[in-house]
């Protein structure tokens, strides 16, 4: 995180929310790079189309993420609703890697 950045407990102008918030946006397109580079793997990995959707991981992930908002004050409603979508967009990402891998194969 950069050192300029202010806790929000020390933000004391619109411009230094500002700063942090847009400092927190680049971090979380950073781990949604990661996130999506494991999309990759898993369309690499997994043996078959059928495969990719799962719906039982799909709920834990989601248990999971709102697991956590609940343990920091987050609120869980919304947190597992943008899961319920972060998810889905994975799931039709992957999709999407799994056909373009196998393409012509």
């Amino acid at each position: 995180m950069n050192p300029n950045i202010l806790p929000p407990t020390a933000c004391e102008t619109m411009a230094e929310v500002r700063a942090g918030v847009d400092s927190v946006d680049r971090q979380i397109v950073a781990l949604l790079a990661t996130r999506f580079g494991y999309m990759d793997a898993a369309a690499r990995i997994k043996p078959s189309r059928g495969a990719v959707r799962d719906e039982a991981r799909k709920a834990q992930v989601i248990a999971n993420a709102s697991a956590h908002a609940a343990e920091l004050g987050v609120p869980v409603g919304l947190v597992a609703d943008f899961w319920e979508q972060l998810v889905e967009a994975s799931i039709a990402y992957e999709f999407d890697r799994f056909d373009e891998m196998r393409a012509g194969a």
